[in-house]
């Protein structure tokens, strides 16, 4: 997943007005902080609310943003950003008061005496770095998490979406005042100044180049991170697969957006002895999504920018370079920044498309006889943020998951866990770093403080302080021993 991107001077002059309006809001949040933490579940929800109730005021406007942005329809809107954004919410709320509740936790004999519990309390002043590829809907879920936890809350969205970041900067001007959340619009710059600041809790969605960037920075302030990036999922698809079902799905799942999702299948391994037939069920899918000329459908948005146009450019020529066949699509037009949903075989692993996240709408098409061969090139390569298996052979499921590692897996479909508010949301080392959505992304805000009260006026420690007399060291040597 690509993101705001970071300049490479090693200092930013505090001279600007930008800057000075950060470290003001920055110190008007950590003095706030306390006071945020201090509010109830009840109180909490009602902001949760409020912000829900902006969402769906603010409904025509997201739309209009996603299309002035990048042509984006506003069904399309609907299903993957402002539904989003309201189902977080609407869990949130529902179970808001369940998370906060103290966590009581078993005593052991050593212990007799004690009572514990865990008690989440929130990180303090925590700053949210959000991307352009979903920019309102990987803004507000992180936001509702944080906010659930007790935060104080900083945002930069990316520059590259410029009509959602300043929606998003209206919108919750009106829910929030900014010693609690504030919206920094910017470049590289600000996003480059603003994550030197001792944040204590750094929540950063994109690519994993610039989550180093984002990890190096927090280092020096000892801040924590959670950095949800992305990386190349892997598609298995073997010969017990409904092929029609798997071609109409990933087809979705990959075109979606325009390919640019961080969760998209990045390429796909299907089994030989049906390559074809899943080509020729993979083309049927596009015509009846797209008919057959989709830079004419308003379903199919366009690339969110020159640059990333140009670069999706480059991999696809590079790729005919290194002797793929386009099995379907491959039409660009650089004018509407358009690339046609592209099926690629053939495909070299010297070429870029193989070693670099595609994001956007270009698909290797890769075979293989038996199964571990698939494996052995996922086991090869970097944890992806996601792993897809087509199969009705649980025998081979079951293999999949136990040889391979990745953030999470989704068999026979594709992309659907995002909406699961149950699951954990996350990468693995270059795919991310910590969990989001419900339950995980609250506790991500938050520290889980443990709390131990001695009740009793008897301890069994005060047994073992010194000095160590021989009754003493039999205590030690039992203790070692039976408990």
């Amino acid at each position: 997943m690509t993101t705001t991107a970071f300049a490479t001077p090693t200092s930013v002059q505090a001279s600007h007005d930008w800057a000075t309006e950060i470290n003001q809001v920055f110190e008007a949040q950590k003095a706030n902080q306390y006071a945020v933490a201090a509010t109830t579940a009840s109180q909490r929800r009602a902001k949760l609310k409020k912000l829900l109730e902006t969402v769906m005021k603010y409904r025509p406007q997201i739309q209009e943003a996603g299309y002035l942005d990048y042509k984006k329809s506003p069904e399309e809107v609907d299903l993957t950003e402002v539904y989003a954004m309201t189902t977080e919410l609407k869990h949130t709320i529902s179970n808001l008061q369940y998370w906060m509740n103290p966590k009581s936790v078993e005593t052991p004999l050593t212990l007799f005496g004690t009572s514990s519990h865990i008690h989440y309390e929130p990180k303090g002043v925590v700053l949210i770095i959000s991307p352009w590829n979903f920019p309102f809907n990987l803004t507000i879920g992180p936001l509702a998490s944080a906010i659930a936890a007790g935060n104080c809350v900083m945002i930069k969205p990316s520059e590259n979406t410029p009509h959602a970041a300043a929606l998003i900067k209206k919108m919750l001007a009106e829910v929030f005042p900014e010693n609690e959340v504030a919206v920094f619009e910017g470049d590289a710059a600000v996003a480059q100044y603003i994550t030197k600041l001792p944040f204590n809790h750094i929540f950063f969605t994109g690519s994993p180049m610039l989550g180093k960037k984002v990890m190096a920075a927090a280092a020096e302030n000892l801040c924590s991170v959670t950095l949800e990036l992305g990386g190349k999922s892997p598609v298995i698809v073997d010969e017990s697969a409904n092929l029609k079902k798997a071609a109409k799905r990933l087809a979705w799942g990959k075109f979606t957006n325009n390919g640019q999702i961080c969760i998209a299948p990045d390429y796909v391994y299907v089994q030989e002895n049906v390559k074809e037939a899943f080509i020729t069920e993979f083309k049927n899918a596009l015509t009846e999504m797209y008919a057959n000329a989709p830079e004419q459908s308003k379903d199919y948005n366009r690339i969110v920018n020159r640059n990333h146009f140009n670069r999706l450019n480059g991999y696809l020529t590079d790729a005919k370079a290194n002797g793929a066949t386009i099995e379907v699509g491959g039409e660009v037009d650089a004018a509407q920044n358009y690339i046609a949903p592209t099926l690629l075989t053939n495909v070299s692993m010297d070429s870029i498309v193989m070693k670099e996240e595609i994001f956007g709408p270009i698909l290797p098409i890769l075979t293989f006889k038996q199964l571990d061969e698939a494996i052995q090139h996922i086991q090869a390569n970097e944890k992806p943020l996601a792993l897809y298996i087509f199969s009705h052979n649980n025998k081979n499921i079951r293999h999949i998951i136990n040889q391979t590692r990745a953030g999470a897996t989704v068999v026979n479909h594709n992309t659907l866990h995002f909406s699961q508010q149950e699951l954990p949301f996350g990468g693995s080392n270059n795919s991310g770093i910590g969990k989001g959505h419900g339950k995980f992304g609250f506790e991500e805000f938050s520290n889980a403080r443990g709390i131990l009260k001695q009740w009793s006026p008897f301890s069994t420690i005060d047994l073992l302080m010194p000095p160590y007399t021989g009754l003493k060291k039999k205590i030690i040597d039992l203790t070692i021993k039976y408990f």
